[in-house]
C-alpha cells in the first residue's frame, strides 16, 4: 500500500496518536504524518503509506490554509483556550471593524514571529514544550514566515458580560507559521491581550477538506477492501514541482542515481530547488542542482527503482 491519505484529523488527539490508530487499521507500519495538528484543532492532516513516506518533508514544507477566531481581552500560556490565563485586560470599548481589517492587512507577506513555548521547536536539544511543562522560560529564535491571506470572515461579536471581542478569520500561509502566535501578535498591535479561541485546518500538501475522511471511514472502506477510493497517489504531492518524464534511455540512468548534465533536459539553469523526473507516468525520483557542479544535476531523493 502506497500513497497519501488526506484524513480528517478529530479533535481531542495528536497527531501521533492517528499514526497509531492507521497502523493497526491499515495493518502496515510504514505510517508517517506531513505535519503535525494540535489536539485542540480539528481538520486535514495528510498520512503518507508506504512509499509515500519518502514525500514527508515536502508535504510538511506546503502551504496551509486554516479558519479559527481570536478572541480579544486575556491570553494564555499556550496562546490558545486550552492554556491558563496569563493576562487580562477588558475590552471596555469595543473595536471598530475597520481598525481590525487595517491592522490584519498589516500582516500580509513576510513577517517575523517568536514561536510559542509550547510549541515543538526544539532550542539546545530540547523541544520548548518540555521548558514549559518543567516551568522554564529559554530565549526563542525569531523566524520569518509568509502570510498569504488573513481576512475576517465574520462580524466582530462583543462579549458584554465579560468584555471580550471576537472574530471568525480564515489565513493562507507556508511552513512553519504558528497561528496562535498570529493571533497574540495581532491583538497586541491591538492594544489587547489575546489568543486563538477556535482553530480548523482547511487545507494542507495540497489536499483539502473535500478529500478528507475520518478514522471510522478509514476503518469502513478497509472492511469492503475500497481503500483505493481515498488513497491518493504519491505523484499528487508533487503536482506543483517542475516534471520531467524520462525516455527509456534516462531511465535507466535515473534509477541508478546517476549524476546528469542539465543540457540533456533542454535547461539552461534551474526551473526551481527541485525537478520531479516522471517514467510512465510514476514519479520515480527528485533530482536537484549539484553543490558543486552548477551544470549537473544530482538525486536528492530516489522515490522508486522499479516501475
Amino acid at each position: 500500500m502506497d500513497g497519501i491519505l488526506p484524513l480528517w484529523k478529530e479533535r481531542g488527539m495528536t497527531s501521533h496518536d492517528c499514526v497509531f490508530k492507521l497502523r493497526k487499521i491499515l495493518q502496515t507500519k510504514k505510517v508517517g504524518h506531513g505535519g503535525t495538528l494540535d489536539p485542540d484543532v480539528d481538520g486535514v492532516l495528510p498520512i503518507c503509506i508506504g512509499k509515500g513516506t519518502k514525500v514527508i518533508e515536502y508535504l510538511q514544507d506546503s502551504g496551509k490554509i486554516y479558519e479559527g477566531e481570536i478572541t480579544l481581552g486575556f491570553s494564555t500560556t499556550t496562546e490558545d483556550r486550552s492554556g491558563d490565563v496569563v493576562e487580562t485586560k477588558m475590552v471596555d470599548s469595543p473595536l471598530s471593524e475597520d481598525e481590525v481589517d487595517q491592522m490584519m492587512a498589516t500582516f500580509i507577506g513576510k513577517i517575523k514571529q517568536v514561536p510559542p513555548m509550547y510549541s515543538a521547536v526544539k532550542v539546545n536539544g530540547k523541544r520548548l514544550y518540555e521548558y514549559a511543562r518543567a516551568g522554564e522560560t529559554v530565549e526563542r529564535p525569531e523566524r520569518e514566515v509568509l502570510i498569504e491571506s488573513f481576512k475576517r470572515t465574520t462580524e466582530l461579536i462583543y462579549d458584554e458580560e465579560n468584555k471580550t471581542q471576537s472574530w471568525r478569520f480564515q489565513v493562507t500561509c507556508g511552513k512553519g507559521t504558528y497561528v496562535r502566535t498570529l493571533a497574540v501578535d495581532l491583538g497586541g498591535k491591538l492594544g489587547y491581550p489575546a489568543h486563538m479561541s477556535d482553530l480548523t485546518r482547511l487545507a494542507s500538501g495540497g489536499f483539502s477538506v473535500g478529500q478528507a475522511v475520518t478514522l471510522a471511514q478509514v476503518s469502513e472502506l478497509m472492511e469492503k477492501d475500497q481503500i483505493d477510493q481515498a488513497l491518493q497517489p504519491i505523484e499528487e504531492a508533487m503536482k506543483d514541482f517542475p516534471r520531467i518524464d524520462l525516455t527509456d534511455v534516462d531511465w535507466q540512468k535515473v534509477k541508478n542515481g546517476q549524476v546528469l548534465p542539465m543540457k540533456d533536459f533542454g535547461l539552461k539553469k534551474m526551473p526551481a530547488d527541485l525537478i520531479a523526473f516522471f517514467y510512465q507516468n510514476q514519479l520515480v525520483s527528485l533530482y536537484g542542482l549539484h553543490p558543486e557542479k552548477n551544470w549537473l544535476l544530482k538525486p536528492s531523493k530516489v522515490i522508486r527503482n522499479e516501475v
